[in-house]
């Protein structure tokens, strides 16, 4: 079974309109552009080799604070918008989606939207990127919402991982900010989305240490080179059988990325560079995600 852990709800069940320029930047993923606008039918369609998803979008800052450039802005609205907007899909198709909700930490009825979104929308976990709704995950705002999602089981999927988005605050992404929120929460099931690009190994030492504590390995592929030292680092931390499989779509497909993942040591042929081991690659697309982060 293929279980996706990373993508994004749609903004548009039909088909989106024609808009001036809605993709992102090569800076995003340097192979080729991004739509920023997709519809239900898109995303089931790139889903074709996924048995189940995970889906969800980001909560914007209620304090005002934009993000602006590089179509980051139509990830980021209102709590209940998005949310409802993820119910909603995932309510059309049960069988192959599992909807997180989103919130921001500084919103004075987050712990009332996580309520309403669990038990009145069934959503199943939480999104949260610090850099991109500018907030510190070691806050006590963040860590109210982390304690909330502790006490009803929800896991979370942190963006903890670099942007290209000038405003989007680098230091809240690094991977070594989860290791105080999993001693501090250590029963909270936590992702680290990206594997934390650039601070793979990073990522790996706090991933070794919690038991709670896994990466997926979306966003990764289309930079080969860091993609190979990533699961290297990883294969030498040992924790290839904490790293889950995400595409990220619509940022990548999940038949790209699975593509991709056995082709990692195509870069290093001919050398005598020491190989990722492709039994592990294989476990990797086949690992029960779900019942890791306790959602079946």
């Amino acid at each position: 079974m293929l279980i996706d852990v990373h993508t994004h709800t749609p903004r548009y069940r039909e088909r989106p309109p024609e808009e001036p320029d809605s993709s992102f930047s090569p800076a995003w993923r340097p192979d080729q552009r991004v739509t920023a606008t997709f519809a239900w039918a898109d995303y089931l369609e790139a889903l074709e080799p996924v048995d189940r998803a995970i889906v969800f979008n980001i909560a914007a800052d209620p304090r005002g604070h934009r993000i602006d450039g590089s179509g980051v802005e139509h990830l980021l609205d209102e709590a209940q918008k998005i949310n409802d907007e993820t119910a909603s899909f995932v309510r059309a198709h049960p069988e192959r989606l599992i909807g997180f909700l989103s919130v921001h930490p500084f919103d004075p009825g987050a712990l009332e939207e996580i309520d309403r979104a669990t038990q009145e929308l069934g959503l199943r976990g939480i999104k949260l990127a610090p850099n991109y709704q500018n907030f510190d995950p070691l806050s006590p705002e963040a860590f109210r919402i982390v304690r909330r999602a502790e006490e009803l089981g929800l896991p979370i999927l942190f963006h903890q991982g670099t942007s290209p988005v000038q405003f989007a605050d680098l230091d809240y992404a690094h991977p070594r900010h989860l290791d105080r929120v999993a001693m501090a929460f250590p029963s909270l099931k936590i992702i680290m989305a990206h594997l934390g690009h650039p601070w793979q190994a990073d990522c790996c030492v706090v991933v070794r240490k919690h038991p709670n504590v896994y990466a997926d390995i979306s966003a990764q592929f289309y930079r080969p080179w860091s993609y190979y030292n990533a699961l290297r680092l990883a294969t030498e931390w040992g924790v290839l059988d904490k790293l889950l499989f995400g595409s990220d779509y619509p940022f990548a497909t999940p038949r790209e990325t699975l593509d991709a993942l056995y082709r990692v040591n195509d870069i290093i042929e001919g050398t005598r560079l020491p190989s990722v081991p492709i039994r592990e690659l294989e476990r990797i697309a086949q690992r029960d995600s779900l019942s890791l982060l306790g959602l079946v």
